[in-house]
C-alpha cells in the first residue's frame, strides 16, 4: 500500500469524486478544502481507503469473516436453546440476549482484531435510549457488547425471518415495528414505549433507520423522539468513528483501521414537547455533526 503524500493525496481525491457522483451536489468548489482536512484527519491512522490492500492482507480478512460467522453460528445456536427453556421468564429472556450480546459482540471484535478506543463508558450505566450511528456491520458487533444488561433493541418486524439469528432476536424480546405503513409504525412505537416503561428497560436504536453507503451521517428519523417523549428516558448518544473504513459497504475485505466509540453526556427529555419533535431531531443531528470527523459529517 502506497504511505506517501502523493498516493494519499490521489486517494482523498478518488473519494471525494465519488462522493460528489453519489450525492448529486456539486463539490468541485471545497475539493481543495475537503482534501486538506481529510489529509489531517488520516494522518497517521486512517489510511486504509484503498480496494486492493494485497492478496495476503485478503486471504487474512477471509479467515476472520469466515471465522467470525461460525463463531457466531455456535454462540447463537447455544442461547437459542437457552432460550427455549426460559420461555416462561420474558425478562430472563432478555437478560440472556444481553449476556450472548456481550459475550459474542467482544469475541467478534477481538477476532476481527481491530484497535478500539472507547471513550464516556461512565454513560453506558444508566437506563436510557441509547442511540447510534450506523455505517458498518461492525457497528452491530460494537453496539452487541457494548450496551448495558436490560437493553432491547428495536428492528423491524422482518428480522424474524434472518436464520437463527432472527428467531434469537424474537426469543430474547427484543422489540419490532410494522414499518409497512405510517399508521401500523407509530402503533408499533407505542407499543415499544409501554413496553420499555413497564419492564424498565433501555433502548438502543439507529436514528438514521438504514446503514450509510459512505460512512457520513445521514438524516435522523423522527421515531427515537417520539419514543423519548412516551417514555421520558433521557437520550445516551453513541458516536462511532472509523467503522465504515474497517468494513466497507459491499465489501468482504475487512481492515485494521483504528475504532472509536465516544459515549455523550445523556441528553434529558424530562420537558420535552410534543409540538418540538424536529427541533429536538435537529439537535441530536447537529450533535453528531460536532462529534464526528470532517470524513463522516454529512455533506451539506
Amino acid at each position: 500500500m502506497e504511505n506517501n503524500g502523493g498516493g494519499a493525496l490521489l486517494r482523498n481525491r478518488r473519494l471525494e469524486s465519488f462522493l460528489g457522483r453519489n450525492s448529486g451536489q456539486r463539490v468541485e468548489g471545497t475539493v481543495k478544502t475537503d482534501v486538506k482536512n481529510e489529509l489531517e484527519l488520516r494522518k497517521g491512522k486512517d489510511v486504509y481507503t484503498d480496494d486492493d490492500d494485497g492478496w495476503f492482507s485478503a486471504i487474512i480478512s477471509w479467515i476472520r469473516i469466515v471465522t467470525c460467522f461460525v463463531s457466531m453460528m455456535v454462540t447463537t445456536f447455544i442461547w437459542a436453546l437457552i432460550m427455549v427453556v426460559l420461555i416462561p421468564w420474558p425478562y430472563e429472556r432478555i437478560r440472556q440476549g444481553n449476556i450472548y450480546g456481550h459475550v459474542t459482540g467482544r469475541m467478534l471484535m477481538w477476532i476481527l482484531g481491530n484497535p478500539i478506543k472507547i471513550e464516556g463508558a461512565e454513560y453506558s450505566k444508566e437506563r436510557a435510549i441509547y442511540i447510534s450511528n450506523h455505517a458498518s456491520p461492525i457497528d452491530i458487533f460494537l453496539i452487541m457488547w457494548l450496551t448495558p444488561k436490560g437493553t432491547v433493541g428495536i428492528a423491524k418486524k422482518e428480522i424474524i425471518w434472518y436464520p437463527l439469528f432472527g428467531q434469537l432476536y424474537v426469543l430474547a424480546n427484543h422489540l419490532r415495528i410494522d414499518r409497512s405503513n405510517a399508521t401500523a409504525a407509530i402503533e408499533s412505537m407505542k407499543e415499544a414505549a409501554r413496553a420499555v416503561v413497564k419492564n424498565n428497560l433501555s433502548l438502543i436504536i439507529f436514528p438514521e433507520g438504514t446503514r450509510s453507503k459512505t460512512g457520513r451521517l445521514l438524516p435522523f428519523k423522527k421515531g427515537f423522539v417520539h419514543l423519548a417523549l412516551q417514555t421520558r428516558l433521557p437520550i445516551v448518544p453513541i458516536v462511532m468513528t472509523g467503522t465504515h473504513l474497517a468494513w466497507r459497504n459491499g465489501s468482504l475485505h475487512v481492515r485494521p483501521a483504528p475504532l472509536a466509540v465516544k459515549y455523550l453526556p445523556p441528553v434529558s427529555t424530562e420537558n420535552w414537547k410534543v409540538n418540538k419533535v424536529d427541533d429536538y431531531v435537529k439537535l441530536l443531528h447537529n450533535l453528531y455533526t460536532e462529534h464526528l470527523p470532517e470524513i463522516q459529517r454529512p455533506l451539506h
